[in-house]
């Protein structure tokens, strides 16, 4: 599987730095989850993640070499990144949709082979997703969609995913579903993945790792009940939440305390 290390790197529009001295990891069957308040630079540090943003100070390395020195094609057969509210052509098929996550690994005016094909049908199957095959996308609903993107990244068998926001837009039924999957994916394949997710709590029970954004920089980094505290929360989002033990799993879970909570409270004493 494929190595990325960010050593110091920072990331900016024109002058406008977004973040800078950013220093993580890819770790082989985790599943890594970037929080952090709007604007804090989710989506820049994943685009920096794929390659699709030069950094101004710092390296990005995979392999353990600057991966400035790649081609497109050979980063995309390791780095799959899933843009947020990804625009998908409308007159295509869901099974055409898939084989484009084949394209990095074609050479040039070649058509996709019998292999190809038993890829992106095999992506399909595992995504559940085969029943749509002949559909246009603009039959499809907004869960049936992320599946297929989902199937595209899974057709394009790169050992580092990254999604930006996999669960936005979706209802909590298809949310547990995308975030179950791709755990399970992350550990079957033994990948690395790298999601931005807005909900705490999501964050929480599904990710091995946190990486908590605020100020430019990485807030603080590690394990869901290391980073998922209430002055943390409040230090970082400006939220007042309280923090409980979930009852079946052990992991840290979140309530927004309501200024109605506050005054009850203080009715009470």
């Amino acid at each position: 599987m494929p190595e990325l290390a960010l050593i110091n790197t920072g990331f900016k529009y024109g002058n406008n730095i977004v973040l800078r001295q950013i220093n993580l990891c890819t770790v082989q069957g985790e599943f890594c989850g970037i929080i952090g308040p709007n604007g804090s630079g989710k989506t820049t540090l994943l685009k920096g993640m794929a390659g699709l943003i030069r950094p101004f100070e710092g390296v990005v390395n995979l392999d353990g070499k600057n991966i400035v020195s790649y081609n497109h094609e050979y980063i995309a057969r390791n780095i799959a990144l899933v843009p947020q509210n990804a625009v998908l052509p409308e007159l295509f098929t869901a099974r055409e949709i898939v084989l484009m996550g084949r394209t990095p690994h074609l050479g040039r005016l070649r058509y996709e082979s019998a292999r190809d094909i038993g890829i992106a049908c095999h992506a399909m199957e595992i995504t559940q997703t085969l029943a749509l095959a002949s559909k246009h996308i603009n039959e499809l609903s907004g869960g049936e969609r992320q599946r297929i993107i989902i199937a595209r990244m899974i057709a394009q068998e790169a050992g580092i995913l990254l999604l930006d926001e996999p669960t936005a837009n979706l209802d909590i039924n298809y949310q547990a579903e995308i975030l179950n999957f791709l755990r399970h994916l992350c550990q079957e394949k033994e990948l690395s993945i790298f999601a931005s997710l807005h909900d705490l709590n999501l964050a929480s029970q599904y990710c091995d790792r946190l990486i908590l954004l605020k100020d430019k920089s990485i807030w603080k980094q590690g394990k869901p009940a290391d980073i998922i505290d209430a002055p943390t929360i409040k230090d970082v989002f400006g939220a007042n939440i309280h923090v409980f033990t979930h009852p079946l799993n052990g992991l840290p879970a979140t309530l927004v305390t309501s200024q109605r909570s506050y005054n009850n409270r203080e009715k009470k004493l």
